[in-house]
């Protein structure tokens, strides 16, 4: 095999351990909700242990692309590539850190907090995740087309987190003996927004990456 031809193979590797990364990234904060809603501390700690294998996929991704800078001395478009897969791998890592942190919220609130999980933080979960699925068929394909849609998606999850935030700010004033509780549910849909906001980051890099010139989503 010709070097451009394994430099290409490389390349394409590496992508699929990104997206792959992400998927990974997407089912922790799919986990760490469910453990919210379901009062599940065991899947909560589940969530936790596995962002360590999370940040081990992580430092290997940027060991490849780091050598592979190294060796093929890229230029141009091909060296966007693997700068821009770094800072990818960056923002899905930041992503796990949010799940964890939802997951972390979980054990604060333990088994028995008796309260209802506002139902809208499952639905800025679903929107992060489609937001997810998004950026990373744009990634996958280059397709700036749909990237767009990536900042009327991110502003959805806002005007939810806003919501949230209300509902549980009115909650407290009337509930100040669980005030320590809901500051959790606040803090896990505000990990959602973190969430989304990194999506969105992603959406900025692939555009640079195709266009050259840097975007703003946010």
């Amino acid at each position: 095999m010709v070097a451009r031809e394994q430099f290409e193979t490389d390349l394409n590797n590496l992508k699929e351990d990104i997206i792959s990364l992400s998927n990974t990234s997407v089912q922790a904060l799919i986990k760490a909700v469910d453990a919210l809603y379901n009062q599940d501390l065991a899947l909560a700690n589940n969530v936790i242990d596995e962002d360590k294998a999370i940040d081990k996929q992580e430092l290997s991704i940027n060991d490849q692309a780091i050598l592979l800078i190294a060796k093929q001395q890229p230029v141009a478009t091909d060296l966007r590539r693997l700068v821009i897969a770094l800072q990818i791998t960056t923002d899905i890592e930041r992503m796990a850190d949010n799940a964890k942190n939802i997951a972390k919220s979980t054990l604060q609130l333990g088994e028995d907090h008796r309260l209802t999980v506002h139902p809208k933080i499952k639905e800025m979960q679903d929107m992060a995740v489609e937001m997810n699925n998004t950026a990373m068929k744009a990634f996958e394909y280059e397709d700036i087309s749909i990237v767009g849609k990536l900042s009327n998606m991110d502003d959805d999850v806002d005007r939810l987190y806003e919501l949230v935030i209300k509902d549980i700010l009115n909650e407290t004033a009337t509930n100040q003996e669980k005030i320590q509780y809901m500051m959790q549910m606040a803090f896990s849909a505000r990990y959602i927004e973190r969430f989304a906001d990194h999506i969105t980051n992603i959406g900025e890099n692939i555009l640079f990456l195709v266009k050259g010139e840097t975007y703003k989503l946010n």
